[in-house]
């Protein structure tokens, strides 16, 4: 039996909050083939039990709440319902959550931190939804760090005209297993702009999806990872248009090296037959610094009405380019640095997002850490 092909809108129409709606993967559905289930720990199977040890802090603007709520608090899952097995399995097996409020017309003067750190034993989930009332503006920053398995949901539920800037770090150490889902739901004419920088782990799967619940909304996700000798590092997207008048931009870019690196990207795009008006477009570019380095890269695209502004995607993966390498050697600078600056500069334009200028460097340090490698 082959792989199963459905139209996008058909194969993400599944949602439950009950794991047992899901079957167990068996790597032969289109949104597991590219995962190795076996390095996923149980986290599929719901043979990981829970109990590991994952420590949540929270750096708070002052303008911002923070709450830690138990599985009963009627405000979690309302933003999103799960749409895998890990992802209610996560939902299902966590404790506690962090709720994460911005009151209506607040500007945070600080972004708000939230440290996710793992001490390598046992298996954890999670779950947090950060709350952006009616035209208020914040900035979240997402730091994973240490030994951990662990399965999470984040809800990012944007108000009317409200602006939520977010940078997801997934910082892990080499055997670290990662599975999340971050969930962006905006409101009529909100503003969703996310950076995502996933650079550890053993097995990093991230579902960044968006949906809208009214005109005008506004969503940048970028994304930037490199992948070593090894590593398995998945990103799958999703953007839902089903209002009017809304955009998206989607850009992910990854450069990869060692034997057995894999990076997988999945960026799907539904532009529904109610979403008149629609301006998309999605780009992922993959640079393979050695042999025995692997991007999947597949961009999806379905329109299901006539009339969009704009719409469309690209995808591509390569090598260093050689003139590029020639033409600085040529000026007398050697090879390893000319590869380098190639290579610093394949990343410069997206690390110019991350307007915070600590994180921007620590992002740009791990960089090249990885190219001295």
């Amino acid at each position: 039996m082959g792989l199963e092909t459905k139209p996008l809108s058909t194969l993400h129409e599944k949602a439950s909050y009950d794991v047992e709606d899901f079957p167990v993967p068996t790597g032969r559905e289109e949104e597991w083939r590219f995962t190795p289930l076996s390095r996923l720990k149980g986290l599929h199977t719901g043979a990981a039990a829970s109990g590991g040890g994952v420590v949540v802090a929270v750096e708070a603007a002052p303008e911002v709440t923070v709450e830690t709520v138990g599985r009963d608090d009627p405000r979690l899952g309302r933003a999103y319902v799960p749409a895998d097995r890990v992802s209610a399995q996560a939902y299902g097996a966590f404790e506690k959550a962090t709720v994460i409020t911005v009151p209506r017309e607040a500007v945070a003067s600080v972004p708000t931190v939230i440290t996710v750190t793992g001490s390598g034993d046992g298996t954890a989930y999670g779950h947090t939804l950060v709350n952006v009332e009616p035209m208020a503006e914040a900035v979240l920053v997402l730091d994973h760090r240490g030994s951990a398995v662990y399965a999470d949901n984040v809800e990012f539920a944007v108000g009317e005209g409200a602006t939520l800037k977010v940078v997801s770090l997934q910082d892990w150490a080499d055997d670290a297993v990662h599975v999340s889902h971050h969930h962006a739901r905006l409101a009529k004419d909100a503003t969703f702009r996310s950076f995502v920088v996933t650079l550890g782990g053993d097995l990093v799967r991230l579902s960044p999806s968006v949906a809208y619940t009214g005109p005008g909304g506004d969503a940048d996700l970028t994304g930037l990872y490199f992948v070593d000798a090894g590593q398995h590092l998945e990103h799958r997207l999703l953007v839902d248009h089903s209002q009017p008048n809304c955009r998206s931009n989607v850009v992910y870019k990854g450069a990869l090296q060692g034997d057995g690196a894999h990076a997988v990207w999945i960026g799907d795009v539904i532009i529904r037959v109610e979403a008149e008006g629609t301006d998309t477009y999605e780009l992922n570019r993959n640079l393979l610094l050695t042999d025995g380095a692997r991007a999947d890269s597949v961009p999806n695209l379905e329109i299901l009405t006539g009339e969009v502004a704009g719409a469309g995607h690209a995808s591509a993966s390569g090598r260093l380019d050689d003139e590029h390498i020639f033409y600085l050697q040529a000026r007398g600078i050697p090879f390893e640095e000319a590869r380098r600056l190639v290579i610093r500069g394949f990343f410069a334009q997206l690390l110019e997002k991350i307007e915070l200028d600590e994180l921007r460097e620590r992002v740009f340090a791990k960089v090249e850490a990885e190219l001295e490698k």
